[in-house]
Formats: C-alpha cells, sequence, structure tokens
C-alpha cells in the first residue's frame, strides 16, 4: 500500500511538470515538460547522491579521518545486514543527517560536524541508524527522486511567472485567460510539490524511525537524538534547500507558526512518542 501511495505521488509530480509546460508552450510544452520528467528522473536514479551530497559540501571520511563514525557505522550495517555506505561529513555546526543512493550498494551517509560534536555515542548510533533503516527500506531513491522533481517544478513555476507578467503564457493566443492560469499555476505548483513532498515523507520518517530503533538495539539513543537535533533546528535552522529538505533526519528548515503546518517531517514529539512506546 505505501509502495502504491508513493508511486502516485511520484506520478502527481510528474503531471505538474507536464501541466505547467503546457501552459508556458502549450503542446510542445507540455511534451518538452514530459522529456524534462523523464530526464529528471534518470539524473535522480544515477546522480542524485552526488547532486545532494555536493549540494552541501559533503567531504567523503576515511576510518583514519572518522574513526568513531566508522566503527558505529560497521557495527550497525553488521545487524542490518547492508553493505557499507560510503560515509561523508557536511561541513556546518547545525546537527543533522542524511541518506542517499539509488539502492544499498551505492548507498551513503552524510552526518552534520555538528551532530558529530553535539550527540553523544548512543545518540549518533540512533541517528545512523534511522538513517540505515532509510537504505533498509530503500526509501532513499524515492526521496531523492521526490527532490530533483520538486526542484524542476520550482523552476518551471518560475519560468511560468516571468512568462505570466511579460508574455501572458504559451496559451494565450489559444485562448483568453491564459496569462492569468499560468501565473496562478506558477504559484500554486511548489506549494503542491511541497506537500506531495510531505505525503512521501512523513509515513516513512515513522517507519524509518522503528527500523533504526531495531538496528540500534534500543530507541532511547534516537530518541534523544530527535530532541536535541529538532531544539538545535528551531534556533538555528540549516541553510537547506527546500527541495531536499525531506532527506534529512530532522526537516533543517524548522520553524514556528503556520511553517510547521508545512513540514516535511511529522512532529518530533510524535516521533519520540512512538518510540518511547515501543519499549526496546
Amino acid at each position: 500500500m505505501k509502495a502504491l501511495k508513493t508511486t502516485f505521488l511520484m506520478a502527481l509530480m510528474t503531471v505538474l511538470l507536464v501541466i505547467i509546460g503546457r501552459l508556458i508552450g502549450g503542446r510542445s510544452g507540455a511534451l518538452i515538460a514530459l522529456a524534462v520528467a523523464a530526464v529528471m528522473n534518470f539524473i535522480a536514479y544515477w546522480s542524485s547522491d552526488k547532486i545532494a551530497l555536493a549540494r552541501y559540501r559533503a567531504k567523503e571520511v576515511t576510518r583514519e579521518q572518522s574513526p568513531r563514525l566508522y566503527e558505529i557505522v560497521e557495527r550497525l550495517v553488521a545487524r542490518a545486514g547492508l553493505p557499507m555506505p560510503r560515509l561523508y561529513v557536511i561541513p556546518t555546526q547545525t546537527p543533522n543527517a542524511f541518506a542517499t543512493g539509488r539502492d544499498p550498494k551505492h548507498a551513503a551517509v552524510a552526518v552534520t560536524e555538528g551532530a558529530l560534536s553535539l550527540l553523544n555515542e548512543e545518540e549518533i548510533t540512533g541517528v545512523i541508524a534511522h538513517e540505515l533503516g532509510h537504505v533498509k527500506n530503500r526509501d532513499i531513491l524515492i526521496q531523492s527522486v521526490a527532490a530533483t522533481l520538486a526542484g524542476a517544478i520550482t523552476m518551471l513555476a518560475t519560468w511560468a511567472r516571468f512568462a505570466a507578467i511579460f508574455g501572458g503564457g504559451g496559451q494565450s493566443s489559444e485562448r483568453r485567460g491564459g496569462g492569468l492560469e499560468l501565473l496562478f499555476m506558477a504559484i500554486v505548483a511548489p506549494i503542491a510539490a511541497m506537500l506531495i513532498q510531505m505525503g512521501i515523507s512523513r509515513s516513512r520518517e515513522f517507519v524509518a524511525d522503528a527500523t533504526g530503533a531495531k538496528f540500534a538495539g534500543g530507541s532511547r539513543g534516537l530518541a534523544n537524538a530527535l530532541l536535541k537535533l529538532d531544539d538545535y533546528a528551531s534556533r538555528r535552522p540549516m541553510d537547506a534547500s527546500p527541495s531536499t529538505a525531506h532527506m534529512f533526519i530532522v526537516n533543517p528548515l524548522r520553524g514556528g507558526g503556520i511553517a510547521s503546518l508545512f513540514s516535511t517531517h511529522p512532529p518530533t514529539e510524535e516521533r519520540v512518542r512512538r518510540l518511547q512506546a515501543l519499549h526496546m
């Protein structure tokens, strides 16, 4: 059921691309947008990990450079029955982490310098275990494709705003009101893409939490880590792209008020409550 839901939501993102393309350039624009979606999916499959890691200036680390991190990951992958992922450190003091890659054999786990310094052994184990839960559950490819498509939708929406303001849209000669439709879609599409990302990401975070607690041999470390990371993110949000925010263990763009309603992550309090209910 979860796989069907995710496939449906990914299809919706592709449809959004096609609609924007049609409003910009008519039928030819729709075909171009469909081609863009296909190319973006291809790029996401083969290179999404490199794109995400480069975006955050993540540096691959060796065992000699980060022996503590390697020991933790080696212990966890042995329990999880997973291949050893490539390990990266992100040069920022905001504590967070994410996993990426097209499958378990090509996975990468990135942790910020802030997380490594802020969290104790049990907590960093819980964080890494959560990310390996995403790898085990094969969420990483879905998250990467969603990020790539969301970025494409945002890019086309920007073009659509310029087309609506300066040109009236590709369909202005076919029927009146095309410019207004284009402007409306340019505003609505990025919001819709964000809501679709939320639908893909939120339920998978709960599953990755439970899987990670199993790998770590207990839920306390991850629960404590989530509280620390969320508290830090609320005071010092990370310099992150909205299209990739859903990849992190906690929302790097977290804010109060209405912003919390549109978070790509479920409420941290609910995640902690569910972890504590596992009695592990």
